[in-house]
């Protein structure tokens, strides 16, 4: 099997695995009667399901599982261009796949609705705590410029060997404990899109807000890392 497509198996399943464990967490367990996990545990799940796959494909295709980690690590120099767009058609794919299942597993209980909610990101009406656009905006770019510096310095070839899932899976759990009440935490467009095509609405007409900020901040995190850990 050609090595490319390897990879993209492995982003697959990465990206399945992220969507169905942390909008799964969200919609399934946070609020349930009497023992909801709430906020901290769906940030915690987040977290939780990059640490695991970190370890589980991490050798084989790097666990991007988001196109603005993949984009900002070819910004950084860490990731070849021509890879870039499979890696991302994978990780869409997945992160759909992972939100049909959620969403066949959710409506197996009378009442469900997505408009309920579906772990959907949002600003201004559709925010959590309904914080305007621009805020909105400004905490995806920077909250994803951030993923991304904690990503290069923690996969950096002068870092501590093996404990680059930790510390990206911690990253990753303290973004969603500060954001979640402002977009419900993207930074990851194809987190975004899974749940998205299943909500439709504003969770669609908002999507491109969840591809832009989150690439911008990716990006930008990627070059200012390169700058910051070139060889003097």
């Amino acid at each position: 099997m050609p090595g490319i497509i390897k990879r993209m198996g492995a982003e697959f399943f990465g990206t399945f695995w992220l969507v169905l464990g942390g909008c799964g967490a969200a919609v399934l367990a946070a609020k349930f009667p009497g023992v909801g996990i709430g906020l901290v545990g769906v940030a915690l799940a987040f977290g939780l399901t990059v640490l695991t796959m970190a370890y589980a494909i991490g050798h084989i295709s790097g666990c991007h599982l988001n196109p603005a980690v993949s984009l900002g690590l070819w910004a950084g120099g860490r990731f070849p261009a021509k890879d870039v767009i499979p890696y991302i058609i994978a990780q869409v794919v997945g992160g759909i796949a992972g939100g049909g299942i959620l969403f066949l597993i959710a409506s197996g209980v009378d009442g469900f609705s997505t408009a309920n909610g579906f772990a959907t990101n949002g600003v201004g009406s559709y925010s959590p705590g309904h914080y305007k656009v621009i805020s909105g905006v400004l905490c995806e770019v920077v909250m994803t410029f951030f993923f991304l510096l904690v990503i290069m310095g923690a996969t950096d070839k002068k870092a501590a060997a093996g404990f680059a899932p930790i510390a990206i899976g911690m990253a990753l759990t303290l973004i969603h404990l500060i954001s979640i009440p402002v977009t419900n935490t993207s930074v990851n467009p194809a987190r975004s899109t899974g749940v998205a095509v299943y909500a439709g609405g504003m969770a669609i007409t908002q999507l491109w807000i969840f591809w832009v900020a989150p690439i911008v901040g990716g990006i930008l995190g990627g070059l200012i890392y390169r700058l910051l850990g070139e060889k003097q």
